[in-house]
């Protein structure tokens, strides 16, 4: 069963059927966080992933990716509102919903990483990490040297 909320003309839902892999695969490979990522990772980590989509009727205008055990973490990422329909609290509705998912309930920790959108996820109890036990390993040239993908 997916998840699904309305609010007004838009939609958000889970279903990964309404997805448009060419719609996310344009935005992200733009974005400063998965600049040039192959079409074929970013199929791979929808598969792998609990993905929102937000529509206005047929078009995807927004989305947001859930990296979960569905148990005791959850992972924010890829989350976008399509520049024309910015202004209309469209990233508060998928962050909200994203949290009222009956599957990420009670989960110990959330996390995500953004240069720029602190404030939004602020107002939903995020808070930036001030002991420093955040580790990463990241390769910033990946998507760029276009490695094959089996």
């Amino acid at each position: 069963m997916h998840f699904e909320q309305i609010h007004g003309d838009y939609q958000i839902s889970t279903d990964p059927a309404r997805l448009d892999v060419d719609s996310i695969h344009a935005f992200l490979s733009r974005s400063y966080w998965a600049e040039q990522i192959p079409q074929a990772t970013v199929r791979a980590a929808i598969d792998g992933s609990l993905c929102f989509g937000v529509y206005r009727e047929r078009e995807q205008v927004g989305f947001a990716r859930i990296i979960t055990d569905y148990a005791t973490f959850a992972y924010l990422c890829d989350v976008y509102i399509e520049p024309a329909h910015r202004n209309y609290g469209l990233s508060k509705l998928l962050v909200g919903a994203i949290q009222k998912h009956p599957r990420l309930q009670d989960l110990k920790r959330w996390c995500l990483v953004t240069r720029d959108a602190h404030g939004l996820y602020e107002q939903f109890g995020f808070r930036r990490d001030e002991c420093g036990g955040w580790m990463e390993i990241v390769d910033l040239e990946i998507y760029k040297r276009a490695l094959p993908r089996s």
